[in-house]
């Protein structure tokens, strides 16, 4: 080989390894999935809405309190999904999307991109999601997610996701209760101060119970509750949506979906919408 070969050929790998160093100093980012159609009429499960199905459903009838007795209704959803046709969505029965935006400090979901300006179009009220990371400081979530998400008129408030990353291979911190609240104080402030709009608190019922979260006082819960009604797993706690499903059936939305219900009637729902909103 040639000195100007050899030259060209080192100067190749060189950038070759500053692409790749570039690739691994960058944001991480998942790829869209594509899951099989599903038809909510395969999957009727009385106490749910009729519009809606699901794959793996509970005997809701046996419950004093059913999803159905909610009258808005609505989804979150993240790449597993995939495109999602919100047109579609909004004729049957979606009043509401939450998508997932970003995770930790450096983690990109595609699918908020792609599926926040289709529900934007479509007239479907719609907010991005932060998944919380305890390897990451508050500051650094919340400042990668409000570079990220951006403030437009009208969206719903941001939602933060509080619960423990069972399967995370990189981060199995556990804070204290004392810590894992002062996180959500930490966070919430960043991000309100820029939405101009509290964020909503979703969460699970262990790790609400673990971490005490009925003591934070002045916050808005999403509380997950897919066996019961949030009433039986957190027995006096306020909430506002409520996810009664993760493996909900809804038309424009292929695959699984996640299933929530508002906690008031069309009339509270509109208030809240205008009192919640981005401004």
């Amino acid at each position: 080989m040639t000195y100007a070969i050899r030259r060209r050929a080192a100067l190749a790998l060189t950038i070759v390894a500053a692409f790749a160093l570039a690739a691994c100093d960058g944001p991480s980012r998942g790829r869209m999935a594509n899951p099989k159609p599903l038809l909510p009429e395969n999957y009727t499960t009385p106490g749910i809405p009729t519009i809606f199905g699901d794959t793996e459903p509970i005997e809701w009838m046996e419950h004093g309190i059913r999803p159905d007795q909610y009258p808005i209704h609505g989804i979150d959803a993240a790449r597993y999904q995939g495109e999602i046709d919100f047109v579609t969505a909004k004729a049957n029965g979606v009043n509401f999307a939450w998508l997932k935006a970003t995770e930790g400090g450096d983690h990109l979901d595609p699918g908020f991109e792609i599926n926040a300006p289709r529900a934007r179009a479509a007239g479907v009220p719609v907010g991005g999601y932060h998944f919380y990371y305890f390897c990451r400081t508050p500051a650094e979530q919340a400042r990668w997610f409000i570079k990220n998400v951006p403030r437009m008129q009208g969206d719903l408030p941001p939602m933060l996701d509080m619960e423990w990353n069972h399967g995370s291979r990189t981060c199995g911190r556990r804070p204290d209760p004392d810590t894992v609240r002062d996180y959500i104080r930490q966070y919430v402030a960043i991000v309100q101060n820029h939405y101009g709009t509290a964020p909503v608190i979703y969460t699970t019922p262990d790790f609400y119970e673990e971490n005490d979260l009925g003591r934070l006082v002045g916050y808005e819960f999403w509380l997950r509750s897919v066996a019961a009604h949030p009433s039986e797993r957190y027995p006096q706690e306020r909430w506002t949506f409520w996810q009664y499903s993760g493996t909900g059936v809804a038309r424009g939305v292929k695959g699984n979906v996640d299933l929530n219900a508002f906690a008031g009637t069309v009339e509270s729902w509109v208030g809240w919408l205008t009192a919640r909103r981005q401004r």
